[in-house]
């Protein structure tokens, strides 16, 4: 089975980003509403998890223009790497 799987994900992994992405999203409307139900609940104990360290002084909050100036340069990094 592990075989089976690797084979898949590397299959999958050559396919090209739009083909990858249709693909991505037809395996997650794969699963039932009870996994994402669980999905939803992992998510909502993380982000619990994050304001209490936030609240206890562990995690630093990072301002929105902060996040989105130091985005900038990577983003347009990534473009131009697409372009070779």
């Amino acid at each position: 089975m592990i075989r089976n799987s690797s084979k898949v994900v590397s299959d999958a992994l050559s396919l090209p980003p739009r083909s990858r992405a249709k693909l991505a999203e037809r395996l997650l409307e794969s699963l039932d509403d009870s996994t994402q139900k669980e999905i939803d609940r992992l998510w909502a104990d993380e982000v619990e998890d994050r304001i209490d360290a936030y609240e206890r002084g562990d995690l630093k909050a990072i301002p929105g223009e902060e996040v989105f100036r130091r985005l900038k340069p990577r983003k347009s990094s990534e473009r131009r790497g697409r372009g070779s």
